[in-house]
């Protein structure tokens, strides 16, 4: 195997590529050179060409001066003829010898008349053209025509049009009766008649000859008004000695943008019914592309050609003048700049091979990008890519080598940013948008679409889709989901099954289900590039598809090049870690969430008479905190809680009494006083049972030994009647639906102190826990007479020390701990004066909250999790500081968790599932809970929100029986609370 740090012979020495690149670069000055001396020709040829086109300029302007200004003389000397302001037509016809004169004196003319404030008429036109003379039907001979309107009195106009030859001799008349023509009707006669000087109407086409004119006037006493029609044919002949070079575009326009004067004057007009003038944007495409949309400067680039161009503002023509605008080929007007380029070239090239031997002189110098190639080498390797990129070099390896490493560069810098801002995103749906949003960035695409595989098998469901740097909703556009192994799959997608990444080109009819992705493009051929996500075992996990607009163009098969796709599929590897990573977490927090609810339904599965209870909690729960978190109120203003801090607060209040798993079953629910594992009421009547085995015994007894059988009779009644009774009573405490007495305590004591005899060893198959509990006291010699209601010191179970909890645990519990664990003494638990737990019952019911906190804070939760703990272990907190665990008040506690105490009362009260207590109404409980409020138990700015929002009623529909649901006065409950006054 070769040695690959071994030089390799077939390599130059470095001193042939520094000689080489030296004479390289003495071929650069001179084209350096030449390019300067280039410039500097075009520079004196485009400064000669700005003083021919002032010079063209100035001869535009004296030709419309030329034009223009004898018409405007003749006006001032004809308005003074006494004929103007004859009376009528013979009076006028003076005026035929001046006018026709003038008519033959200035060809350009198309005709003189004039126009009265009375509307009459009178104007002298010559006929030059045959096509005049028969859209008159003049006489053949008919040299010019004399049109007169005259009006009556009354108003009738008398139109008639007279015909004379060459020498002025009347050869016919024409009348037009319908002639409806009035001069006061016209822009001319009303402009001239309010100005005290001539006035120049803009340039049209007149409707008689189709010749491109314009109108002057001049304002002749207080009545009358002259004008003259002069045609403006000769200004296109003045442009047409102006064409700098063959393509040469030079026009001549008004303000309205229509071309007066052109080279080509056949194209002035458009042949159309109107006969108007042509506009001069479309006259040409490069004058089109001056006018509408100018340039900066005194170039304009149009269909891949360069043009100078000029522009300038003449007074004359109009009342807003005319413009006059040049345009000339670079190409043709520096003719001479490039022959000049192409010689200083040749000279270049000769003189360099006369400097080869100074090549030899600059290898030493030439070897410092080597030098600069390594230190940005180091640099890379420091993850630095803010590194100077090195100097190009003129030997091709070391060229290669820095324009790799500063591509290598650009494209390491380029993929970290992405990672990093993949794997900064935390959330599955902004991921999606990101990673789409970055890859078709990169990939310089107009629309990205990512797919992803659901489940175990091979369909792909679109995700999301990006056109044109926006995200769209799919929907929209009618994407759906695909089966790789599908035959009508498309064959691109079936490819990328088994490829990495493919490349794809397809029109409108091969789209599919993209079609309306094309539409949105605007775009009837895209070009598809296709990668396929994949995780750390290879499984395809997604695809990501790029469309590109196919405009033709090479630079659209630039953007599909090798390097740039195998870019694109190691940016998409990182967003394929990251999507699986996303997954990952998400099914792992499904699990957490899983595992939660396992739990809270395992502890309501644990007791049949609290099922549900952690279920509905955190439904409450999350109704409080949207309306916290949606109210305006300012108590609620600083609680806008984050997407972690709800995930937070589902947690807590799922895991809320989580502790209950450690709690006994039959003391959660206990039912009875006695009861156990089993109801002691049971041996309780076996013992009255004996008592009264025992009377009936001493009855016969009695009247086996000769008493009087009557009254042992009424005895024995009295004894079991009263037995009975006395069980009865026993049976009633032991229900503990009721508040007992003192007169009941009294009873039930004197009750407790009759006796039974008892002939059996208690302490025969007993457990040996219950043995070592009865050895607290000697055993008895059997019989023995024992108490109907016995409190033993076997009842007493002893509470060890693991479970004490010390006044500086570090927790911060705050709680009562009784000195036994149990106490199962028979008369102690009939005597509980209120339900049916005793304090020992009470305190293990309690200390659920103690395990809860102690379980939450040996989990491992991350960061944004670590109040889970509080929220969950303080919904039996009061706001005063008396309830528990912690005893803490209303400022040591997170709303949170001050909303999950108000969920679990609420709860608590209207369950319907509680053995030892009916479900509570909605007026009730929240009476009840008003009460609370008021006593400092609970938030009373909670409370009230919890009534003002109706957040118990939409608990109620959703939760309660409709029994429980009745009217609840929302007022008085606030004034109840202390909320109101």
């Amino acid at each position: 195997m070769p040695n690959p740090l071994r030089p390799d012979q077939r390599r130059f020495p470095l001193h042939v590529h520094i000689s080489v690149m030296f004479t390289l670069l003495l071929l650069l000055t001179g084209v350096v050179l030449g390019i300067f001396n280039y410039r500097q020709t075009t520079q004196i040829i485009l400064s000669s060409s700005e003083k021919l086109f002032n010079r063209i300029e100035q001869d535009v302007r004296l030709d419309l001066q030329a034009t223009y200004e004898p018409i405007r003389h003749l006006l001032s000397l004809l308005v003074l003829n006494p004929a103007v302001q004859g009376s009528d037509l013979q009076q006028r016809l003076a005026l035929l010898k001046p006018f026709s004169q003038s008519l033959r004196d200035n060809p350009d003319l198309a005709s003189l008349y004039l126009g009265y404030g009375n509307g009459d008429f009178f104007m002298v036109r010559p006929l030059r053209a045959p096509q005049l003379k028969t859209l008159l039907n003049a006489p053949e001979a008919a040299a010019y025509q004399v049109w007169s309107i005259e009006r009556d009195t009354r108003g009738q106009a008398h139109s008639q049009s007279l015909f004379f030859d060459q020498d002025l001799t009347f050869i016919g008349r024409h009348e037009d009766p319908v002639d409806t023509y009035d001069p006061r009707s016209r822009a001319w006669f009303s402009s001239a008649s309010r100005d005290s000087t001539q006035i120049t109407t803009e340039p049209y086409v007149f409707f008689s000859t189709h010749n491109v004119g314009t109108t002057l006037a001049l304002r002749s006493g207080d009545h009358a008004v002259m004008g003259a029609d002069l045609t403006l044919e000769e200004l296109s002949a003045t442009l047409a000695k102006h064409v700098v070079t063959p393509a040469t575009e030079i026009v001549l326009f008004d303000a309205q943008g229509n071309a007066i004067a052109y080279p080509d004057s056949s194209r002035l007009i458009v042949d159309d019914q109107t006969a108007r003038l042509i506009k001069a944007a479309d006259l040409s495409p490069s004058l089109g592309a001056l006018l509408n949309s100018p340039p900066a400067g005194n170039r304009l680039n149009v269909g891949g050609r360069q043009w100078i161009v000029a522009r300038s503002n003449m007074q004359e023509g109009g009342p807003q003048g005319l413009q006059l605008a040049l345009l000339v080929p670079e190409d043709e007007l520096l003719t001479d700049a490039y022959r000049m380029r192409w010689q200083g070239a040749l000279i270049t090239l000769a003189t360099l091979l006369l400097c080869v031997p100074l090549g030899w002189l600059t290898s030493r110098v030439l070897v410092k990008p080597l030098r600069a190639l390594v230190q940005e080498a180091d640099a890379i390797r420091s993850f630095d890519f803010n590194f100077p990129v090195s100097r190009r070099s003129p030997v091709l390896e070391v060229d290669q080598l820095s324009v790799s490493m500063a591509r290598m560069k650009e494209t390491l810098a380029s993929f970290f940013q992405i990672t990093d801002s993949l794997s900064a995103e935390t959330r599955f749906a902004p991921l999606m948008e990101r990673v789409l949003f970055e890859t078709v960035k990169i990939g310089q695409a107009q629309a990205g679409l990512i797919y992803l595989r659901e489940g175990d098998g091979d369909r792909m469901e679109p995700q999301g889709l990006v056109i044109n740097d926006t995200a769209e909703t799919l929907s929209s556009f009618d994407i759906h989901g695909h089966d790789l192994q599908d035959p009508k799959t498309p064959a691109w997608m079936q490819q990328l099954s088994t490829a990495d990444n493919v490349v794809s080109h397809f029109g409108f009819e091969q789209a599919g289900d993209l079609q309306k992705v094309l539409l949105a493009l605007a775009c009837p051929r895209v070009h598809l590039i296709g990668i396929r996500l994949h995780n750390r075992h290879n499984e395809t996990v997604g695809l990501l598809v790029f469309l590109l607009a196919d405009s033709g163009n090479q630079s659209d098969l630039e953007k599909l090049r090798p390097d740039r796709i195998a870019f694109l599929q190691a940016v998409s590897g990182a967003a394929a870690v990251s999507i699986e990573s996303q997954r990952l977490q998400a099914r792992q927090k499904n699990l957490l969430d899983a595992f939660i609810k396992l739990l809270a339904g395992a502890i309501d599965a644990k007791s049949p008479y609290t099922g549900g209870h952690c279920q509905r909690v955190p439904a409450l729960a999350l109704m409080i905190a949207q309306a916290a978190a949606a109210s305006q109120d300012p108590a609620f203003s600083g609680y806008r809680p984050t997407e972690d801090e709800w995930e937070a607060l589902h947690i807590a209040a799922w895991l809320h009494d989580c502790g209950k798993v450690t709690t006994p079953e039959y003391v959660v629910d206990k039912a009875t006083k006695l009861e156990t594992l089993n109801d002691r009421i049971h041996e309780i009547r076996t013992r009255f049972e004996v008592l009264k085995r025992d009377a009936w015994v001493r009855y016969w007894q009695a009247v086996a030994m000769g008493g009087d059988e009557q009254d042992l009779s009424l005895l024995r009644d009295a004894t079991l009647t009263a037995l009975d009774d006395d069980f009865a009573f026993i049976a009633r405490c032991n229900l503990g639906g009721e508040a007992m007495a003192e007169a009941d305590l009294q009873r039930l004591r004197s009750i407790g102190q009759r006796t039974w005899t008892r002939t059996l060893d208690d302490r025969l198959g007993v457990s040996w826990e219950e043995n070592r509990r009865q050895e607290r006291t000697p055993a008895p010699t059997l019989p023995v007479s024992e108490p109907l209601l016995a409190d033993k010191p076997e009842h007493l179970f002893e509470r060890i020390d693991a479970e004490l909890i010390g006044p500086d645990n570090p927790l911060g519990f705050k709680l009562d701990v009784p000195r036994y664990k149990y106490n199962r003494g028979e008369l102690y638990n009939l005597s509980i004066t209120r339900g049916t737990l005793t304090n020992e019952e009470r305190y293990i019911i309690n200390h659920h909250m103690v395990q809860t906190i102690l379980m939450l804070n040996h989990l491992p939760f991350p960061g944004h999790l670590r109040n889970v703990p509080e929220i969950a272990g303080g919904h039996h907190e009061k706001m005063d500081g008396t309830g528990y665990p912690k005893r803490l008040k209303r400022e040591d506690m997170s709303l949170p968790a001050r909303m999950m105490a108000i969920a679990d009362i609420f709860e608590a009260l209207t369950a319907a599932d509680r053995p030892y207590k009916k479900a509570k109404s909605l007026s009730e409980a929240l009476g009840i809970m008003a009460n609370m409020c008021r006593d400092a138990h609970l938030d009373p700015e909670l409370f009230g929100l919890f009534i003002n929002d109706h957040i118990y009623l939409r608990y109620a529909e959703r939760f309660l029986n409709p029994r429980q649901i009745d009217a609840v006065d929302a007022s008085s409950l606030l004034i109840k609370a202390g909320l109101r006054v």
